[in-house]
């Protein structure tokens, strides 16, 4: 008798789509920037990480260029056999650089510089203490790990003190976002580097979305705070602020060498293309030298988020570019979304499991690239759907 074994499949994809929870996945025709082009149609761009607008820098795309013109497009074996070159210890001598660490390692993605660093600090019979938002690659990585993991409550140091106060296993290794992707929320890092020294604990942060974006000129989430020397390990990515792909690892030369030895993403996976490492050479090279479009970035933030509160919508706790527009119920964000791609702007729902259930939001990433006619032009149209829908008066 044959049995459907996938059976299971289209119900839960017709449960998705019922609850407003279907991912619709759009096709970009051309170049991210500003504006995009979708389906032929051009749409103001609300969507992408592209916070400083390098991904399609006439600069950045010229380093790539020339950087196949001399060493071809892939690595061709991974970094501990035949594939690391020259421009893959360049950038992470100038990353190592830029943000005040004594060393650097590239990987393929922040996702597996994640995954690199958190099983080989950590094991079975050790402990890793997370915040309750950490992005999934954190999850993942510390679930990869085998280590016990405990979870506090979202940037609470008396949840993060009563979980180091309990009876915990072997090494602890606190993690924490750096920025939180979601609610553009920061880590108050200070108070977890104190509470770690008190309890013994390591310390790491994904500054994801800190690259780039805090810091003098960019340089993150531990130079916002002028920490440099007390956190352990810095998690970063290319792929948001510098506009490219790929991953590192930063911190003490011990650590890093640590990690180098004992990762097996590192280990086993081709290193980073050579596009990809000179391009974000390149991002890195401009950030070094002036901080201009992160000033920009910061501008243009800081007006669109004033516009739309004034229009009475909730942005949240934001402390950053990242700015949610609460809507509540994940039907009526995506209808909002819908809405304002008919009107030209491209501006995805997030929903559940990216946020908790009634909480869905229009996510609007803003970046340097757009000008103060982008931004009123998106405050008109938020305003028009949002009347639209009953969402404000």
């Amino acid at each position: 008798m044959n049995k459907d074994v996938l059976g299971f499949i289209n119900p839960e994809l017709e449960e998705l789509e019922q609850k407003g929870l279907y991912k619709h996945i759009r096709t970009l025709e051309g170049p991210q920037g500003a504006w995009v082009e979708i389906d032929g149609k051009k749409l103001l761009n609300f969507c992408s990480n592209n916070y400083l607008g390098f991904a399609a820098d006439e600069r950045i795309k010229k380093a790539a260029k020339d950087a196949i013109d001399r060493y071809g497009v892939g690595p061709g074996a991974v970094r501990t056999i035949a594939g690391t070159m020259t421009v893959h210890k360049q950038l992470e001598e100038e990353l190592a650089s830029f943000k005040g660490v004594e060393a650097c390692l590239v990987v393929q993605s922040g996702f597996s510089a994640n995954l690199c660093a958190i099983p080989s600090l950590v094991g079975k019979g050790d402990t890793i203490i997370s915040d309750e938002l950490n992005h999934a690659s954190i999850i993942d990585g510390s679930r990869l790990s085998r280590a016990d993991i405990k979870v506090y409550a979202h940037n609470d140091m008396d949840s993060l003190e009563q979980v180091l106060k309990s009876d915990l296993q072997g090494r602890k290794l606190i993690i924490s976002d750096g920025v939180f992707s979601m609610d553009g929320d920061i880590a108050p890092l200070p108070d977890i580097v104190e509470l770690a020294d008190k309890y013994g604990a390591m310390t790491m942060v994904d500054d994801a979305h800190g690259e780039g974006v805090v810091g003098r000129s960019g340089r993150g989430i531990v130079d916002h705070f002028d920490l440099h020397g007390q956190v352990d390990v810095e998690i970063g990515t290319f792929s948001k602020a510098l506009g490219v792909m790929g991953g590192c690892i930063a911190g003490s030369e011990r650590i890093v060498e640590y990690i180098k030895q004992k990762s097996r993403p590192f280990t086993f996976s081709s290193a980073l293309t050579v596009p990809d490492t000179a391009a974000t050479l390149e991002a890195v090279r401009i950030l070094a030298e002036s901080g201009q479009l992160v000033e920009q970035l910061w501008d243009n933030a800081r007006y669109f988020q004033e516009g739309v509160r004034k229009l009475g919508f909730d942005t949240g706790k934001t402390e950053t570019p990242i700015t949610p527009v609460m809507i509540g119920d994940a039907k009526d964000s995506l209808e909002f979304s819908k809405r304002l791609f008919d009107a030209g702007i491209f501006a995805t729902t997030i929903g559940f499991p990216l946020v908790a259930h009634g909480a869905a939001r229009i996510r609007v990433m803003i970046s340097a690239a757009h000008s103060r006619k982008d931004l009123d032009f998106a405050l008109e149209t938020f305003a028009k759907v949002g009347r639209e829908l009953d969402l404000i008066s």
